[in-house]
């Protein structure tokens, strides 16, 4: 067989810089390119050569084509003649294949008996590399611990469907090729920062399980870009010991924020006034509606019954705080005491957590929901599994409908609002659903039914709350969907309406009562802070509509802009003394045609006025003039930026404030639930790298 020279990506690219552990950089000879890689790991190079030369591509590829079928052809030579020249010997048997488990490298050409051997990929094939990015993005989807690559199945089902594939071992995907990709995260986030107009942050600290020696706090950065698009993007996923103080927790914050360059640039910090108790909280959930999704109805019951545990400390903790002014526990009070020295005035609290709370001790309040709501789950779990699907489409078929037909089952509902959507499905048609399912002992009572129309029908404006700050999109979706919190004030207004337009109820009136006092201790101080009076007024579909003092919300507004206009003070003085703000350098003034300046040649044209520029106050007086139009924010004031250029500065800081959860919180409570020791579940030793890049994977792989 004739020889040929080893065909490597690098061939395109001149080698500029080599570091220490294979860390090299290169320009592409094509275009100039820089890119940074390790020599091992060369996914980058190949990445840029398919989207920007596909010419140059497609000729690697072709070059890596031909050295294949050479060395095939060559072992079928080989094999034939040592065969007698028979080919059909080499049909008759299989041939056997062996793979190399070692450290992912090798050609390894095996043949057992008198069977041939298969070429494997050379690690810098594109298609070896696009097989392990593939593998890399499977384990951080789904939290998977790395070892995944070297369990025998796993190895059979990748030889069955690449034989030529090499396997990578465990040790090469921890210390080389996730590192890598975590890597060229850091360096998209901060490039993409360092032009960010405007920028808020969030702060996730999800408290270790019991068993687990190891908490996490995830730092989100919401930042606008320059053409007013909003963008989110997971600085950092830290480790936190147990038992580390607040101030340890406040001092690797702000490493993280001198690491990205957004030291002092927050305009504000999204965080809870204290981490929670002892564990990670998951949503909160219908107590007692337990839907039996492949057997996890009872793993739901053992939550639910922890969680009712966790109340009773938490109503405990908040009645010694009422009294004392902080938590009688040491942990959490210097955890409180830090967080809100720390943080200071630029912290607020997430409009969707506080929401969660509200509902939580809503429910929790009647304990004489929950066997009416078990039941009811138990005759859903029942219609679902037994009635023909075409009869349920009639009932739950829809967005916020589930269904689950003989041979599949529905989607995991992990919050009350789901549920709550379903329940109310279920009672529109329950003497539908009676009649096709003929289960009588299942059927529910008039006085369960009455008790539960009373939830549906109390919760319903809560739900609607629910979903516009969370929308309809799944979790793994909405890493660039920010809900301004300028949902949040008309949210507030609307709640506190219906509590207090709505009748007390025959059956559960506690619900109503509890519900109320948890909206005016935890939300009613909305209503107050000029920060939402400011954010809901430039929302150009409520502007002043929905106040009911409009000349008194004008001056806290006017008071607000001013000391956030451009040349004001410092927005916050705590985060001034923490650290040096840094500001983005003014642009240089557009050059001046020479067409304006005065001259004898032109005086027969009339000189135009000079404009004079518009005031604060000119500027929101006109604007509150504008009839409220339903258009999308963010694309209203790019339209409107060179109209109302000061308030504009002010919108462009009052919409990176998310009301929503961050994408890290969904991913802390998935985590929480499916990764506890006490379950057998093992967390893996890299499970801070994995959530990074789960929570950045649309910066790496869309």
């Amino acid at each position: 067989m004739a020889s040929i020279s080893k065909v490597s990506i690098l061939d395109y690219f001149n080698i500029v810089f080599e570091g220490e552990n294979g860390k090299i950089e290169s320009n592409c000879k094509a275009c100039g390119t820089r890119i940074q890689a390790k020599r091992s790991v060369t996914s980058n190079f190949v990445t840029h050569l398919k989207r920007k030369h596909q010419a140059m591509y497609d000729e690697f590829v072709k070059r890596k084509d031909m050295k294949r079928e050479a060395y095939s052809s060559g072992s079928l030579h080989n094999f034939t003649s040592a065969n007698g020249g028979g080919i059909r010997y080499a049909h008759a048997h299989p041939i056997s294949i062996t793979t190399t488990t070692g450290g992912g490298m090798g050609t390894g050409e095996t043949g057992g008996g008198g069977g041939g051997g298969v070429t494997k990929f050379d690690r810098h094939d594109p298609r070896q590399v696009l097989i392990s990015e593939a593998i890399a993005k499977m384990i951080v989807r789904d939290l998977q611990p790395a070892s995944v690559v070297e369990n025998q199945g796993f190895r059979e089902l990748l030889q069955l469907l690449e034989p030529r594939y090499t396997p990578e071992s465990r040790r090469y995907l921890q210390t080389q090729l996730l590192p890598a990709y975590a890597y060229q995260a850091q360096l998209a986030t901060r490039q993409a920062l360092a032009t960010a107009h405007a920028l808020s942050l969030s702060l996730d600290v999800w408290r270790p399980p019991p068993g687990s020696h190891t908490g996490y706090l995830g730092v989100t950065c919401h930042f606008l870009t320059s053409d007013w698009l909003m963008r989110s993007a997971l600085l950092a996923c830290l480790p936190l010991a147990v038992g580390v103080s607040g101030n340890r927790a406040l001092t690797d914050f702000d490493e993280v924020c001198l690491a990205h360059g957004v030291t002092g640039r927050a305009f504000r910090i999204v965080a809870d006034a204290f981490p929670p108790g002892a564990t990670a909280r998951r949503p909160c959930c219908l107590p007692g509606f337990h839907i039996d999704n492949n057997g996890r109805a009872e793993e739901e019951e053992e939550e639910e019954e922890e969680e009712e545990e966790e109340e009773g400390d938490i109503a405990d903790n908040l009645e010694t705080r009422n009294h004392t002014g902080r938590s009688e526990r040491g942990e959490d009070g210097g955890w409180e005491d830090s967080w809100e020295q720390g943080l200071g005035a630029c912290r607020v609290d997430c409009f969707s957590r506080s929401l969660d709370h509200c509902v939580r001790e809503g429910l929790y309040s009647c304990p004489q929901l929950s066997s009416p709501l078990s039941k009811a789950a138990c005759f859903y779990n029942y219609i679902t599994a037994a009635v023909p699907s075409e009869k349920l489409s009639q009932v739950f078929d829809g967005p916020d409908g589930v269904i689950r037909g003989p041979g599949s089952c529905p989607p995991i509902m992990r919050d009350w609002a789901a549920q709550l959507k379903v329940l109310r499905r279920l009672l529109d048609s329950v003497d539908f659903l009676e009649e096709v399912s003929g289960r009588g002992e299942l059927a529910l009572s008039a006085p369960e039914r009455a008790l539960l129309r009373e939830l549906t029908d109390i919760l319903e404006p809560f739900t609607e709350a629910w979903d516009m700050v969370h929308g309809d999109k799944q979790a793994e979706r909405q890493a660039d969907r920010l809900v301004p919190i300028s949902l949040a004030l008309p949210c507030v207004l609307g709640l506190r309406k219906h509590l207090s337009e709505t009748p007390a109820p025959p059956h559960c009136p506690a619900l109503l009562v509890s519900l109320a006092q948890a909206v005016e201790r935890r939300l009613a101080p909305i209503l107050e802070d000029p920060l939402y009076v400011t954010a809901t007024t430039l929302d150009p579909q409520f502007k002043l509509s929905w106040s009911s003092n409009p000349d008194w919300h004008r001056q806290v507004l006017l008071a607000e802009l001013t000391k956030h206009s451009p040349g004001s003070s410092p927005v916050d003085p705590n985060m001034e003394l923490r650290s040096q703000a840094q500001t983005p350098p003014s642009s240089a003034p557009s050059p001046v045609s020479p067409l304006s300046r005065p001259c004898k040649l032109f005086s027969f044209i009339k000189q135009r006025p000079t404009a004079q520029a518009k005031s604060l106050d000119q500027e929101l007086a006109v604007y509150l003039r504008e009839e409220p139009t339903d258009e999308e924010p963010l694309h209203y004031w790019r339209r409107k930026a060179i109209d109302f250029p000061l308030l504009a500065q002010v919108a462009k800081r009052a919409f990176t404030i998310p009301a929503s959860g961050t994408l890290v919180e969904s991913i802390f409570n998935s985590a929480g639930h499916c990764l506890r020791p006490e379950r057998g579940c093992v967390l893996p030793k890299n499970l801070e790298t994995l959530i990074y890049l789960k929570a950045n994977y649309r910066l790496l792989w869309t």
